[in-house]
């Protein structure tokens, strides 16, 4: 994934930025970066790896070493970012949230038709950061380059640019997959993923950019430069895992809609009478809690925390390069009660079920201190395809998902022409495909939310959201 934050002020704009950013580590664990313009400097920038330290970390040094009334900053999961850009355009920095599917093929058109070349990194390939910015220089401005930019990349980009006169533009993608808030306060304006993040400093919500638009703001002043399109398709998984439980998107609060979400799925597991005689409901940390406690409000059955992660020093699971490590600290972080553990059984919700690699680890740990029984839920529809709009999933290909790799198990490659019916718990492949993870797990019952489910806790047209990762449907 990866987020970003920028703001103009009458005043330096580091502080607010640099706190800005720092509120989206959620979003990305590859590389923070941040740049500024001052009127005496011009444009600086600064970039660090944050997979081994956060970002916070990486540059509480900016206050000495970047000055500026106009800075953006990004966190990103995939390429360095953001870059320093001089072209036809001006001298520019500009950052991207999204995926390009089409990159190499992009790529290739650029070099024959420019005669020109890119910057590599290792290995020879190239940063799409770099690739968005040659397509945005193709047009004679960049309102006009950002939307040619974003029609030739076949994934999705929002995008943020800072220009050598201190002005900030910002584009949410085409489709408004993900979310783009401009806020406001007696200094100057910002833009960012996260509405919380401004909030926290003293910015009030100004606008929600609608798909596609593109508006450019200083200190001063907010112009649209595009206007939004008609069509959205928003990520649904903003809600049910990486949005921050503080943030609002399209009116829909994250930590409102996982209460919802979990007090749908105990509703349903009510009805078809499943997971009687639980002792207690917990919620895989962290972002599974909270549907956790909307299960255990709905089903009256008390929430409890049978396993607590230690994160003062261990705040993230991937901060070791090798995997070996990463797994070992993953079971290092999990410290029981057995109190709350021993001969008991228990129901614990999870915000969704990819290669469940960790889930397994997890409820082995629970069995091997004295559990009776574990049943485990999933805020989410089973998994049945690799997201290609956004880089949220670690899954590299869709055969790492347990979904495809228990269905190839169950029925070969005939079954990947009965997805549906799997997703679906009322039909025998539904029913196999369950019992064939819990055999593989140790679940002593394993449920999915439904598709209907989570879009009525998500609230909103069900023509506005994505769900092609569960449904297969653009």
């Amino acid at each position: 994934m990866g987020g970003f934050f920028g703001a103009c002020r009458h005043d330096d704009a580091i502080s607010d930025v640099f706190f800005g950013t720092d509120y989206h580590s959620h979003l990305g664990t590859y590389r923070g970066g941040m740049a500024a313009w001052d009127a005496q400097i011009g444009l600086q920038r600064e970039i660090h790896n944050i997979q081994n330290s956060p970002f916070r970390t990486k540059f509480e040094h900016v206050f000495d070493e970047m000055q500026g009334c106009s800075a953006i900053g990004c966190i990103s999961d995939t390429d360095p970012q953001p870059l320093l850009i001089r072209s036809r355009l001006g001298v520019y920095t500009l950052c991207i949230v999204g995926k390009i599917n089409n990159a190499e093929e992009l790529i290739k058109k650029h070099l024959t038709l420019s005669g020109g070349h890119f910057t590599a990194m290792t290995g020879g390939r190239i940063n799409n950061t770099e690739l968005v910015a040659a397509l945005i220089d193709q047009r004679d401005d960049f309102a006009e380059g950002i939307r040619f930019a974003q029609q030739m990349i076949d994934g999705s980009a929002s995008i943020l640019i800072l220009k050598n006169d201190g002005s900030i533009i910002a584009a949410r993608d085409l489709l408004g997959r993900l979310p783009v808030l401009i806020g406001r306060s007696s200094e100057g304006y910002c833009v960012s993923f996260e509405s919380f993040a401004y909030k926290k400093m003293g910015y009030r919500d100004e606008k929600e950019l609608g798909p596609g638009e593109i508006v450019r703001f200083d200190a001063d002043h907010l112009e649209v430069l595009k206007p939004a399109g008609e069509k959205m398709r928003i990520c649904s998984f903003l809600w049910s895992y990486y949005g921050y439980p503080t943030s609002t998107y399209e009116g829909v609060n994250v930590e409102v809609m996982r209460n919802k979400n979990g007090a749908i799925m105990a509703r349903s597991d009510r009805e078809a009478g499943n997971a009687e005689g639980v002792d207690y409901i917990g919620g895989v940390p962290d972002s599974g809690t909270p549907h956790a406690i909307g299960y255990a409000n709905e089903s009256s059955v008390p929430f409890a925390r049978p396993y607590i992660k230690y994160t003062p020093t261990w705040a993230r699971s991937f901060m070791p390069q090798n995997q070996r490590e990463r797994s070992r600290i993953a079971k290092m972080k999990q410290i029981p009660v057995h109190e709350l553990i021993e001969g008991k059984s228990l129901l614990f919700v999870d915000d969704s079920i990819v290669r469940g690699t960790q889930l397994k680890e997890t409820v082995e740990f629970l069995y091997a201190n004295g559990a009776k029984a574990v049943h485990m839920r999933s805020a989410c529809p089973p998994i049945m395809h690799s997201c290609k709009y956004l880089n949220f999933s670690s899954a590299k290909n869709e055969m790492e998902l347990i979904t495809r790799q228990t269905i190839m198990e169950l029925e070969g490659e005939e079954g990947l022409k009965h997805l549906e019916e799997y997703s679906d718990t009322k039909t025998e492949r539904g029913k196999k495909l369950r019992k064939a993870i819990c055999d593989k797990f140790h679940f002593s019952s394993l449920e999915f939310q439904s598709l209907e489910g989570l879009v009525e806790s998500i609230g909103i047209d069900p023509c506005k959201l994505c769900t092609y990762c569960w449904s297969g449907k653009e």
